[in-house]
């Protein structure tokens, strides 16, 4: 397909014109006025990518590339990782190499048929244990049978509250008790709760292979059955349908669509509360609470409570079941939720700890001994008095000079060398980059081409995405090494960790969050330092981090290895002696979570009379953990707050009642002090609503939560405001924005306090203008990465604000709809399809398409696709150049291994064709629908 044909000269017909030089493998150096031109349009290879060029080497010519194997290896080390070596005290441990050991496997289910989950006992359809076996689940342990056969809970009577090592096998206990309701009461429903997006993504792929195949027990046509009316259950599919609800998700689907919700804790109590308001919450029938502990989370935990509170008070044949790894007061939990609870130790492959201390590796068979180890570390003069196990060799590489990092390198290269994944755990983004480079200086080389060959298609995977490949990432891939934090963008983490878990990385290195938010189990774990940040782990996220040790049909045994520096030996040590931190409420006053507990319970029609207040108010966890007139006094504290507020009103009868603002906050799902803030933000909009731009409306989009995380750079907030016109400087006035006092922060370097309420009223108007900006950029089509680079943030950060801002511009729209504020609402909901497409408002149709999104659509329009039909009647091949285009001077800049260039296009040829196919399906339904009007 020729773009000259559409009449007009695009940007590719000029690069097609253009000179390229072409880099050539081997041989003598090039001259530099040598050049070779391409003009076949439909080669991809034809196009320009530079080789990777080690250490500022110039180019040099070669062999054809299938026999240019030295040209494909990584460039050599700069430094070989220490030796580590037996020592004194292994005589004494009797241990020998942990890489080696093997260990007893768990018992097969033909030893005890209640081990299998095609017992009988347990009433799974055979499609649904088939799939279990297809993805490796043969047999169950016994702690697993324990569990589920206990009374009660497979026929959903009873609650449940159970504990389990990470990677004990907890989640497989609630996938059944949840599947077997469903699957035998078809009319009914389930919710899945879960804390974080990257687990509600993961949990979804596998609960839908789970289900595929499997039908519900819907009665068939020729069957009578009086308690499925025959028009009811006729409609009723018999597919299991799953859904994913966070934030930033693109399904339709509502709770009518859906069997399985799986859901972030938002999602899922804000789909609860619209259950109880509609008065369908008889159709959910279980509900599953995984990370429990986050109960006590300071930022999150009052939601989980609050929802098992109306669950509670409800006394619907709803079963809760919550789970977690890190449970101290399991038992207390369950007399809290009428709850049965079990509490396992069981590990299907055992972990051994090490403490690691000027390069001398320390065993422990127990987490006591640990700690024991630690002390007497940290009370001797004479470390040398404690015989280590194992010794890493001083280096005499600068850059392996400090003993940590010297310990981390040399064990996480032992793994690797051994042929056994690694997963090193740092305190910072910035340290697991540092820290993927400096082992993937002394990592051994891919073994075979085949190895090699998996790296570089990862490569090409990298640099296909929307944002590029960042050079940091791509330097440390190559050489079997990756890094995994929150400022990468969800695709290269879910890539990363994807090649991690196939081995094509040997090593991963993440931050501790990374611990209770992906599920990446390791061979052996090496803890580079007992801190996130500056502040110290705490005993559940240390356990977490440990727990992903030890790789269930991989390893037959797991590692984890502390490296402790000497300043902070005495606090590790306190830290190992400490217990499990009990589970506390999120009710208490300064949690400020009693107040929207009410307000949600209230405005839902949960409960109004102070009798019904107080019996859901017995019925938290608040309640049961303090005095109870405390707790009857915080919460008439927190009536009275909400009647001040005008949220509540307190009638003649002495009920209570939402008002029309306390109805709109709880139906847009925000707290009730963002509530405050957003409406007065409304009603200055009503007065005045800035029109004749687009930076009005993009403040009021902006989240909240996202804004107040946001450090201001007030250099760039000088330089953005310097490039507004009139009517965007009109629009930040309006808002409380002042100019001056954004000049006079740039000139005093001082930063925002926020102390008292005017500060943080003040901080959170200048939060958000400033982060408007970002959120303006990603709608105009700026690409991702250059926002990143415009504003010195990751790019994940970015990405962020692009997930939580659709979430946050629905209840601001819903918000305005309940206070009858139409024209506001309908001026504000025409402009969330801008944002749900990041591009202006002539590419939203070619934006629906799968990987097509702002600036990818813009230089396909450009480039003579200029509609969905043109993109749905292109060759594939056609549509290369273009994407290649998306990442034009990231292709550039960042050099390519030699056969990359033909993998990149090969990776960008498959996107084509998904794109083809995607546009193809929008197409023909849009076509059906309007044969059909």
């Amino acid at each position: 397909m020729s773009m000259k044909s559409h009449g007009f000269e695009t940007s590719m017909d000029v690069a097609r014109r253009q000179q390229y030089h072409a880099v050539q493998l081997a041989g003598h150096k090039r001259p530099s006025t040598e050049l070779e031109t391409t003009n076949t349009e439909s080669e991809v290879r034809a196009l320009p990518i530079p080789r990777y060029q080690p250490h500022g080497e110039s180019d040099i010519e070669s062999t054809p590339l299938e026999s240019a194997r030295a040209a494909l290896e990584a460039p050599p080390n700069r430094f070989t990782a220490s030796k580590i070596h037996t020592g004194p005290g292994a005589d004494i441990t009797g241990q020998e190499d942990e890489l080696q050991k093997a260990s007893i496997a768990p018992p097969r289910s033909t030893q005890n048929p209640l081990l299998s989950l095609s017992n009988p006992k347990y009433g799974l359809p055979a499609a649904l244990t088939a799939n279990f076996s297809a993805l490796g689940v043969t047999s169950i342990y016994a702690w697993q049978a324990s569990c589920l056969l206990a009374r009660g809970l497979l026929s959903g009577e009873r609650h449940l509250v159970y504990t389990a090592p990470t990677g004990g096998g907890k989640s497989m206990v609630a996938d059944v008790l949840l599947l077997k309701r469903i699957i035998e009461n078809p009319e009914r429903k389930a919710i899945l709760v879960l804390p974080y997006v990257a687990l509600v993504q993961e949990k979804l792929k596998w609960m839908r292979r789970i289900v595929q195949g499997v039908e519900k027990n819907v009665p068939d046509e020729d069957e009578d059955d009086s308690s499925f009316p025959r028009k009811r259950w006729k409609k009723l599919p018999k597919q299991i349908r799953v859904t994913g609800f966070f934030g930033g998700s693109r399904t339709t689907n509502t709770w009518a669509d859906t069997d399985i919700a799986i859901c972030t804790i938002e999602k899922a109590n804000s789909l609860i509360n619209t259950a109880i308001e509609e008065c369908s919450i008889g159709n959910l029938a279980v509900v599953v609470l995984d990370e429990l502990h986050m109960l006590d989370d300071e930022h999150r935990g009052y939601l989980l409570e609050l929802m098992v509170t109306k669950l509670l008070l409800l006394q619907q044949d709803i079963q809760i079941v919550g789970m977690s790894a890190t449970l101290s007061n399991t038992e207390m939990l369950a007399e809290w939720m009428n709850a049965r609870f079990f509490i396992s130790t069981y590990r299907p492959v055992p972990i051994d700890e090490y403490l690691v201390y000027e390069n001398a590796i320390y065993p422990a068979a127990t987490s006591r001994q640990l700690f024991q180890t630690a002390t007497k570390l940290a009370s001797t003069s004479v470390p040398e008095s404690i015989p280590p196990h194992r010794i890493i060799e001083p280096s005499h590489y600068k850059e392996l000079g400090n003993a940590a990092t010297n310990a981390m390198v040399a064990l996480a290269v032992e793994t690797a060398s051994a042929g056994y994944g690694a997963l090193v755990f740092c305190g910072s983004r910035n340290a697991c980059q540092i820290n993927a480079a400096t082992i993937g200086e002394a990592m051994p080389h891919a073994e075979d081409q085949e190895e090699l060959n998996k790296r570089l298609d990862l490569l090409a995977d990298l640099r296909s995405l929307t944002c590029g490949l960042d050079p940091v990432l791509g330097n440390t891939v190559i050489k079997g090494t990756g890094f995994h934090h929150a400022g990468m963008t969800i695709e290269e983490r879910e890539l990363i960790a994807a090649a991690y878990d196939s081995g094509v990385l040997k090593v991963l290195i993440a931050t501790c969050s990374l611990a209770a938010g992906v599920n990446l189990p390791a061979r052996r774990v090496i803890i580079n330092g007992a801190r996130m940040g500056r502040e110290l782990v705490g005993p559940a996220m240390l356990r977490q981090m440990c727990g992903r040790a030890g790789r269930k049909g991989k390893d037959d045994a797991g590692e984890t290895y502390l490296i402790c520096v000497k300043a902070d030996l005495e606090a590790v040590c306190d830290l190992l002696d400490a217990d499990m931190p009990a589970i506390e409420s999120s009710l208490v006053p300064e949690k400020r979570g009693l107040k929207r507990a009410l307000l949600e319970a209230i405005a839902t029609g949960l409960v109004s009379g102070c009798e019904a207040i107080k019996e859901y108010v017995r019925c938290t966890l608040l309640y049961r953990t303090l005095d109870k007139k405390l707790a009857y006094s915080i919460m008439n504290s927190a009536l009275k707050e909400l009647v001040d507020e005008e949220l509540l009103v307190l009638k003649e009868d002495e009920a209570y009642e939402a008002t029309l603002l306390g109805q709109a906050v709880v139906a847009s799902a925000f707290a009730p002090e963002d509530g405050l803030f957003v409406h007065e933000e409304l009603k200055k909009a009503l007065q005045a609503f800035v029109m004749d731009g687009d930076m009005h409306i993009f403040y009021m989009f902006t989240p909240l939560q996202v804004a107040m995380s946001t450090p201001i750079d007030w250099q760039i907030f000088r330089d953005k405001i310097d490039q507004l016109d009139e009517s965007g400087i009109r629009a930040l006035q309006y808002v409380g924005i002042q100019p001056g006092f954004v000049n006079t922060m740039v000139k005093s370097g001082a930063s925002l306090k926020e102390v008292t309420p005017e500060q943080i009223q003040k901080a959170r108007i200048y939060r958000r203008a400033y982060t408007a900006f970002q959120l303006r950029d990603l709608s105009n089509e700026v690409p991702l990465a250059t926002i990143a680079q415009r504003y010195r943030i990751p790019r994940g950060t970015v990405q962020t604000l692009a997930q939580q801002c659709h979430g946050f511009a629905a209840g601001i729209v819903k918000f305005c709809q309940r206070m009858n504020w139409g024209m506001l609402a309908a001026v504000l909901d025409h402009m969330r399809d801008r944002l749900e497409a990041g591009a202006r408002s002539d590419l939203l149709e070619m934006a629906q398409v799968t990987f097509v999104q702002s600036w990818t659509a813009r230089l396909l329009r450009e480039n003579g696709f200029r509609n969905l039909r043109a993109l749905a009647e292109a060759d594939p091949k056609d549509l290369v150049p273009v994407l290649m285009m998306v990442n034009a001077r990231k292709t550039q800049k960042n050099q390519l291994y030699p056969t990359e260039a033909e993998r990149y296009a090969a990776k960008l040829l498959a996107k084509a064709e998904i794109i083809v196919a995607s546009a193809n399906k929008i197409w023909e339904r849009e076509v059906q629908v309007e044969v059909e009007a």
